[in-house]
């Protein structure tokens, strides 16, 4: 199954390395693309659950590291909950 690594930089200017374990996240994410956060989650989410659950159906198991990327988004994300022009800028993918 082939994993890549997507680069974001948060509303702060922060930036992040995150991992998927399917290329699937391209289907979800484009770059160059800034998603308001809760926007970018909902994304984010769906396709990392959807990685993790083509991860189960090889293997017999969910992708631990993907769901531990996901939590690792919703935390960061909560920092900008209050931020109405927040934005999220996903800014290269790398497989």
């Amino acid at each position: 199954m082939p994993e890549m690594l997507f680069q974001i930089r948060w509303p702060d200017g922060a930036t992040e390395q995150c991992y998927s374990p399917s290329l699937v996240i391209k289907d979800h994410l484009e770059v160059g693309t800034t998603y308001d956060v809760a926007e970018f989650m909902r994304r984010s989410r769906t396709a990392l659950m959807i990685a993790s659950d083509r991860v189960r159906e090889k293997y017999g198991f969910a992708c631990s590291r993907a769901m531990g990327q996901l939590a690792k988004l919703e935390a960061s994300a909560q920092r900008f909950e209050a931020s109405s022009n927040a934005g999220v800028t996903i800014t290269s993918f790398h497989e």
